[in-house]
């Protein structure tokens, strides 16, 4: 068996509370990492922890955060550092939709979208990357998408959202790459969650026929490739992409 030496190690997930930020959660959580959940509702929040405390039989801590706040995000790192002393592992998951075609989007969609997906994982970055550094090792995965490459009509505000994650990863990689700290994102395709199980058959279909697998992926797939980056396997890799899209997008 391969020691992927994560053992009571400190992961913040941003937006674990459900989908794909639960599933990264749980699968750290199965190696023996301490969890911390974070989401907009603070029970739901202390619930999933609760409940991934009691299935991994792990530490864990689930605690109310808006990303897009520096207070909200500075508030958070401080009780991790005051309950837990360090934080190893930071997977900025938090994100949303807010679809609509660019001519006729208003700001406030562009803007809640913006400050979410990009400004949140610039908060949540700069406040653990500072305990980080004083630790002189870490991991920071950024969940992006590949519509951050290719673009999606009527996803003007997401796409740029995401595109501009895979610009701030490779960034940040450069930046902290010789304190130790590892930066990479993950560009999922389309997952099987709820919102693609109610797609008509026909869009299904649409979208099936760009995949060269032809299927969807699963949320295990994507939580997989963190569980990955997180552990000792990928300790010489930072500033990349990993797609996780059954081949959909190839460069």
């Amino acid at each position: 068996m391969i020691d992927l030496d994560l053992n009571n190690k400190i992961a913040l997930i941003t937006g674990g509370t459900r989908g794909l930020g639960r599933a990264i959660a749980e699968k750290l959580a199965e190696q023996k990492v301490k969890i911390v959940v974070t989401g907009t509702n603070k029970e739901r929040a202390e619930e999933a922890a609760s409940e991934i405390s009691s299935a991994y039989n792990v530490e864990t801590l689930g605690l109310q955060q808006d990303v897009s706040s520096e207070e909200s995000t500075k508030e958070v790192v401080k009780c991790i550092i005051n309950k837990f002393k360090r934080i190893d592992i930071l997977v900025n998951n938090a994100g949303i939709t807010s679809d609509g075609i660019m001519m006729m989007m208003k700001k406030e969609n562009w803007d809640k979208v913006i400050n979410i997906n990009l400004t949140g994982a610039f908060n949540s970055t700069k406040f653990v990357s500072k305990h980080m550094l004083k630790q002189k090792s870490g991991t920071i995965v950024n969940i992006t998408s590949v519509v951050g490459i290719t673009g999606n009509a009527g996803q003007a505000n997401y796409s740029a959202s995401k595109a501009g994650l895979i610009g701030f990863t490779k960034t940040v990689a450069r930046e902290l790459a010789d304190r130790g700290i590892t930066v990479n994102a993950i560009a999922p395709g389309y997952i099987s969650t709820d919102m693609t199980s109610k797609l008509p058959d026909k869009v299904s279909r649409e979208i099936l026929s760009q995949i060269p697998m032809k299927a969807y992926g699963s949320p295990e797939a994507v939580a997989n490739a963190v569980l990955f980056l997180a552990s000792n396997m990928s300790n010489y890799i930072t500033g990349q992409v990993i797609n996780v899209d059954g081949g959909m997008v190839m460069y």
